[in-house]
């Protein structure tokens, strides 16, 4: 059975960690959204393939950002 005392591992207050989130999820959701539109204008050939895939790889670092930090503490 895990303790009840609060966690003092993060160094965070909750309203900082709740912060960190709000961004990692903005940002996220911005890095994906530029991946998907210039992912198809480079299909057409608008674009070259480049800022596609940086903007996938920042996503997946926001989502993996995300997920350690709101994710089970025990």
């Amino acid at each position: 059975m895990s303790s009840l005392e609060p966690r003092r591992g993060s160094g965070l207050s909750r309203r900082e960690r709740e912060q960190r989130a709000y961004r990692l999820v903005v940002a996220g959701g911005v890095a994906g959204t530029v991946a998907a539109v210039s992912f198809v204008l480079a299909i057409v050939g608008v674009i070259g393939f480049g800022l596609p895939v940086i903007a996938l790889v920042v996503a997946v670092i926001c989502l993996i950002l995300f997920r350690r930090l709101v994710g089970p503490s025990g």
